[in-house]
């Protein structure tokens, strides 16, 4: 069995979320924005995408890796 793809080539592509902006962005539209699919096979995911191109791509991150990642900074 392959692994899923770490991203999403365009995050419209990802039905049913609500993305969430990150409480750090200063309304200038310059952050991130967050979403879980919640079914399919990347449910338990963390999607992440860039709030400048909601259309754009996402990146997927297990909710251990995303943990560690936001941990650090």
């Amino acid at each position: 069995m392959s692994a899923l793809p770490r991203n999403v080539p365009a995050s419209t592509d990802l039905h049913d979320v609500r993305w969430l902006r990150s409480s750090y962005s200063t309304g200038a539209n310059n952050c991130v924005e967050t979403a879980r699919p919640c079914s399919g096979p990347r449910a338990g995911l963390l999607a992440v995408r860039d709030s400048k191109n909601p259309a754009g791509p996402a990146l997927l991150f297990s909710a251990a890796s995303w943990a560690e990642f936001a941990s650090t900074i």
